[in-house]
């Protein structure tokens, strides 16, 4: 039945809003990129442009980055004076960033706005963390509560087009939600894959009615989560510093060990590289995807 649902969620709700990313390029450069400061995630925009967030040092605000990788592969600072910046999603021409306890809007020139401030959520953000957007112009946010501790606390909200904010799950409603991560959502909204970070599952929730299934265990420290049109999809383990694939029958493979710590991964849109993070490291590497 668990790869029944898989196979479902995987080919059928998946497939209409990442088959339409094949016509892009791969980045001008798929060298390895070094030199960052503790990377945490990455997208790529559809344009060819590659988007970084740098943490920095933990926990001092306001010497987190976000470094643009153009489409000629040179490497700049977009955004400056961010606090812990994570979780990386694109509407439209506007950069979307989970920065510790709020959403920051970057536009274009990087002008940095606060979308959502940490006040609009239902409780108070303790680590905000993935960031996921839909078709329909909405947000998916991970609060890993006390990932640094106790490995529990945390909740998934989502975010509408005006800044709405919207419980959707958390640890009172069903104590498998302890540290959600990595989020992916379908093309109608209804269907959000996320992986814990705490128990390395990998778990589909069912937004209207709230039901939490699980499709796959053995992931880690589960941090990032990414979808390829045939239907596989890619988790990165942030604590044994692997990158898994999950096949639509739900059987997992490795693909890469070998990091430090691989963070929030992201997939370029024609679909030939997977992009992950090393935090510790201070890198961004390419995964070639056969």
């Amino acid at each position: 039945m668990i790869h029944q649902l898989l196979k479902l969620a995987l080919m059928l709700t998946f497939g209409t809003m990442l088959g339409c990313q094949k016509e892009q390029e791969s980045p001008a450069s798929t060298n390895k990129i070094t030199g960052l400061k503790t990377p945490e995630s990455v997208v790529q925009t559809q344009d060819g442009r590659i988007f970084i967030s740098e943490i920095n040092e933990f926990g001092k605000d306001g010497d987190g980055q976000i470094t643009l990788i153009d489409a000629q592969g040179e490497t700049s600072v977009f955004a400056s004076g961010l606090d812990d910046p994570k979780g990386l999603a694109v509407i439209g021409e506007n950069l979307y960033v989970a920065d510790k306890t709020k959403i920051i809007k970057i536009a274009t020139d990087g002008t940095q706005s606060v979308f959502v401030a940490p006040e609009a959520f239902a409780h108070p953000p303790q680590f905000l963390n993935d960031l996921e957007a839909d078709p329909q112009g909405n947000l998916y946010v991970s609060d890993s509560g006390d990932i640094l501790g106790s490995g529990k606390g945390g909740a998934i909200y989502k975010i509408d087009a005006n800044g709405g904010v919207t419980l959707l799950i958390d640890g009172k409603q069903d104590e498998r939600v302890m540290a959600p991560n990595g989020l992916l959502a379908d093309d109608t909204g209804n269907i959000l894959l996320y992986v814990d970070f705490t128990s390395g599952v990998l778990y589909s929730l069912n937004t209207q009615t709230g039901t939490l299934t699980d499709l796959a265990e053995g992931f880690g420290g589960a941090d990032g989560l990414v979808h390829h049109s045939n239907g596989t999809m890619y988790v990165s383990d942030w604590k044994s510093g692997k990158v898994f694939s999950v096949d639509v029958k739900g059987d997992v493979s490795l693909v890469k060990e070998g990091y430090q710590s691989a963070a929030d991964i992201a997939m370029t849109k024609d679909e030939k590289y997977l992009l992950v993070p090393d935090m510790k490291a201070g890198e961004l590497d390419f995964i070639a995807i056969d």
